[in-house]
């Protein structure tokens, strides 16, 4: 069965049909969520969905784009949150300067919140856009190597990707691999090994294509799975089967920690 590696069920596309969607979610072939922090409010959302739905995990994290409010208030409760049953990562983190060039208070918030996670023993789910250097930097020198966890939405190079790989991440891939446009991300797919990718929906953003533009759902991860499959010339079933197992082990959901 499929394993989203990363949704968003909490925002407020979803409002209406929120429980609808997710109460349907093992019949159509999805076996597990982890549903992905990006503000406190967010964080706090994502624990009631934990509690609510039994296949539903969690990942507590401030989104770059959203720390230049952070308290001290905000990480102390991080840093108790992220220990409630069913929290499984801390993220999303990271550095976002498409819009924004609040470098330095960026690379501080990621630095705090990766901290929280290594005292934890939990991974880390990355957000990196137009940040590559930066990102592999800052999880460098604050040996990430030792956490491991994901770079969410891999959009960089074939030579970023074996560098974040070698460090021990795995690479989330989504909708935009299904994209006409996206051969960059594609010669990725096309180059990485099976043993380190993941597949993630971050809904209700990305959706693949023919849905491009649409609210996405983990509905839509067959058409990911499905040019994956393409690409690498191997079975649906092969790209569902390992990229389900890597799932479980980078989160740890299934099998003990060691």
């Amino acid at each position: 069965m499929i394993f989203d590696t990363h949704a968003h069920y909490d925002d407020e596309a979803f409002d209406d049909d929120r429980e609808q969607i997710l109460e349907r979610m093992r019949n159509r072939g999805v076996e597990y969520i982890v549903n992905v922090g990006a503000s406190i409010h967010s964080c706090k959302t994502t624990i009631g969905l934990t509690r609510r739905f039994p296949y539903v995990y969690g990942a507590l994290g401030v989104h770059p784009d959203d720390v230049a409010d952070l308290t001290e208030e905000d990480y102390e409760w991080l840093e108790r949150s992220v220990y409630k049953p069913k929290i499984v990562a801390v993220g999303e983190i990271g550095l976002d300067y498409h819009w924004n060039e609040n470098k330095d208070q960026q690379i501080k918030a990621f630095e705090r919140q990766m901290q929280i996670a290594r005292e934890a023993q939990l991974p880390i789910i990355i957000h990196s856009r137009d940040a590559a250097k930066d990102t592999y930097d800052v999880m460098k020198a604050n040996r990430d190597d030792e956490m491991g966890g994901i770079v969410h939405c891999f959009s960089y190079t074939k030579e970023m990707a074996k560098q974040f790989m070698d460090m021990g991440f795995y690479l989330g891939i989504g909708g935009v691999v299904t994209f006409s446009n996206a051969r960059k991300l594609q010669e990725v797919v096309e180059y990485m090994p099976m043993d380190k990718m993941v597949i993630e929906t971050d809904c209700p953003y990305m959706s693949p294509v023919p849905n491009r533009g649409k609210r996405n759902d983990s509905f839509n991860l067959p058409y990911v799975v499905n040019k994956v499959a393409e690409i690498k010339g191997i079975s649906p079933t092969k790209v569902i089967d390992i990229t389900c197992e890597n799932a479980k082990n980078v989160y740890g959901i299934g099998r003990k920690r060691i």
